[in-house]
């Protein structure tokens, strides 16, 4: 039992130590190779993981070589556009104009309540309303609207706007973002004087937003009664 335990925790550090060695857009949407790679890996640490009788090196050896190589291929492929169309393929227009490719969806297998689909995602429910839209390598739908179909911005309206950064969090789960608190040109003493004002520990918010102006909004841990100020 000790051993299995040894080895899930030595396989579950490698893998994960493998994974961040492969940088962070493996843990996102995945391209082909990725997915190659996440799923080898995944195999092989569940085979030495279930198997005592395996080597955990006939586990790790692989593992590592997968990683290198698809870092090697990452590399080859920031150099090379042809290699990189050759293992990813190339994004493909689907709707153009506000006409729908239907060449490209055959092309593609994808049906058009797929393409329909992946238009609610974008919270677009006519096609008509889409001046280009293209399916990306990692099966993504990525789509811009009409000029006038566009939501009018405040620089559109030409009105004064109050604020110039956006809403960040400062504090998640008690953890204090002292960067975030930085680049809003606050402070720890400012952190400490916004708890003592509801009065909670820093370690005791939940969640704690704002941006550059004094406005924040500020949520206890369970058990306290969420409070703020606008």
């Amino acid at each position: 039992m000790k051993l299995l335990l040894c080895r899930t925790i030595i396989l579950y550090l490698c893998v994960l130590f493998a994974m961040r060695l492969m940088g962070k857009r493996q843990l996102g949407e995945l391209q082909p190779e990725e997915l190659v790679s996440t799923i080898l890996i995944s195999n092989l640490a569940s085979i030495s993981i279930e198997s005592e009788d395996v080597p955990i090196t006939a586990s790790l050896i692989p593992l590592f070589l997968i990683a290198a190589l698809e870092l090697l291929g990452s590399v080859v492929s920031f150099r090379s556009q042809k290699f990189f169309n050759f293992l990813s393929g190339r994004p493909k227009t689907v709707i153009l104009d506000g006409k729908i490719d239907q060449n490209a969806l055959r092309m593609l297998r994808l049906t058009t309540a797929d393409l329909m689909e992946a238009l609610r995602g974008k919270d677009i429910f006519d096609p008509r309303r889409v001046s280009y839209a293209v399916i990306e390598t990692n099966g993504t739908l990525s789509a811009a609207l009409r000029p006038e179909q566009e939501a009018a911005t405040l620089s559109d309206l030409q009105l004064k706007v109050q604020q110039t950064q956006a809403t960040i969090p400062f504090v998640l789960d008690g953890q204090v973002l002292e960067d975030n608190l930085r680049w809003c040109g606050k402070d720890r003493a400012w952190l400490e004087r916004t708890a003592t004002a509801n009065t909670v520990l820093p370690q005791e918010i939940l969640l704690l937003i704002g941006n550059e102006t004094e406005d924040y909004f500020l949520l206890k841990k369970e058990g306290r009664q969420p409070g703020g100020k606008r």
